[in-house]
Order: structure tokens, then sequence, then C-alpha cells
């Protein structure tokens, strides 16, 4: 299991400190929201901010670009040493175009859908070529939500479209996650937890012990 803490949470004047915090920490990505303030209602960093997190760290930087020209900000953001980067599905009528185009940028390529987009919207010839499928089990925008329930259902689609045609993207689940979902998600197939405010609201001292609380 893959626990991605998310920088939207963290202490954003103490960046690099907050980053070392997990630096020994196996199995550990770092979740950076890029929002433009028109795909959602709110605005976040850029690529020069993005480049500099990326320097700071050798844990693997997941960016979820939240926007609605995902193919300008893939640009923007390909010189920056990111692992990963998803986009919405929602954002463009070519996704299979653009996860074409961003694999010769990032090392992995993942797409997002909303909480009330069905699994059924996502072509099989999509699946096939991600690296990872995010479940939005929130609305996008503003961290420190509450989980929606019906993310289940949804995994239980892809678990079943993973095993019949033998698909091996990872599933991140993004929102409302905590100790109290952590297990039930796992089970029902996510391998890649993000998780924001559950991290980073107690402070440096219970981060590790939050994040062990999502693996056990």
């Amino acid at each position: 299991m893959i626990i991605s803490p998310s920088l939207l949470s963290c202490d954003f004047t103490n960046i690099e400190k907050e980053l070392n915090y997990f630096s020994h920490i196996d199995n550990v990505w770092f979740h950076l929201d890029i929002m433009d303030g028109h795909f959602v209602p709110n605005f976040t960093l850029g690529g020069p901010l993005a480049k500099q997190i990326v320097s700071k760290t050798k844990l693997p930087i997941d960016a979820h670009i939240m926007v609605s020209n995902p193919e300008f900000h893939g640009e923007l953001l390909k010189d920056t040493g990111i692992h990963n980067l998803t986009f919405h599905l929602e954002a463009t009528d070519n996704p299979l175009e653009l996860i074409k185009k961003f694999k010769g940028y990032f090392k992995s390529v993942g797409i997002s859908i909303k909480p009330n987009t069905p699994v059924s919207s996502i072509s099989l010839e999509v699946l096939k070529a991600i690296d990872l499928l995010l479940i939005m089990s929130v609305e996008p925008g503003f961290g420190g939500q509450s989980f929606i329930e019906s993310t289940y259902n949804k995994m239980n689609d892809v678990v079943t479209l993973k095993k019949n045609h033998d698909l091996s993207f990872m599933v991140q689940i993004d929102g409302g996650v905590n100790n109290l979902n952590s297990t039930k998600l796992k089970d029902h197939g996510a391998n890649n937890l993000v998780a924001g405010s559950y991290i980073f609201k107690d402070g440096p001292s219970n981060y590790e012990k939050k994040l062990e609380s999502l693996r056990s």
C-alpha cells in the first residue's frame, strides 16, 4: 500500500522540513494538487514551484492536475521531474491521445474521475493505457471534506474490470481518507491512498503514526 500525503494540507512555509519528515519511510509518494481556478473553484501552485518541491525530496511526486486544459499544464510540468501525472477524464475529449503524449514526459500517467462520473465512462482502451486510476471520493477542489460512501460501488466496478480484462493499473483514492475507512478501501481494491488533513492536522510528531494507521 502506497500512502500519498497531500501537500495541500501541509505547512507550505516550511515545505522542505515537511518533506523531510517522510524521507525515511517506504512506499510514500507526495501528492501535489494543481488547480487552475476554472475546472475546480480553487487555485494552487504551478510549474516553477512544483519543480522546486521535486528538487527537495527523493520521494516520488504525484501531481494531480485539476485543470480545464490538461495538455497545456502537462507541457508546463514535463521537465519538473514529477513521477506521476494524473489528469481528469472530464477535462478532455481525447484522453487516450493525452495519455500517449504524457507517457513521453512522465514515468507514470493516470486518469481521474469525479464522484458523479461513472467508471463506465472510461473506455477499455484508456484503462489499458493508464498506470493509475484516481477515484475522487470527494468533490475536487478543497481538502477536509467527508468521504462519499458510494465510492465503494465504483471501486467494485473497477475490481471487476481489472479481473475481466487482466488490467494492472494502480487504484488511488483521494478524499476523506482516514484510519476508519482505509482497511475497507484496501479490501475494495485500493493500493494507493491520498490523505491530507488526516495526516497533517496533528503536527509532525504524529506523521509517521498516522501513515502506519492507514496501512494497518
